[in-house]
């Protein structure tokens, strides 16, 4: 992987990362009150036909997430 900052709005459909950490503190709050912490494993499962939402799964459940809040969360993935 390279150094470069890669964000959940980033991610290929059906591939799998890790929630590195978030850089809004308000959607931060409401993940983490979702159960998806820094370190859970994520899935890109559906991007709607404009792009805009995606839906993302993570311990058995699934959210939708405008774009620009998958900006706000940076991911990671497996070394």
């Amino acid at each position: 992987m390279n150094s470069e900052q890669l964000t959940l709005s980033q991610l290929n459909r059906g591939k799998k990362a890790f929630i590195q950490a978030f850089s809004d503190k308000v959607i931060g709050l409401k993940m983490m009150e979702l159960g998806c912490l820094p370190g859970q494993e994520v899935m890109l499962e559906h991007i709607a036909p404009m792009g805009d939402p995606i839906a993302i799964s993570f311990n058995g459940s699934m959210i939708s997430l405008r774009l620009a809040e998958a900006e706000t969360i940076h991911i990671t993935f497996a070394p």
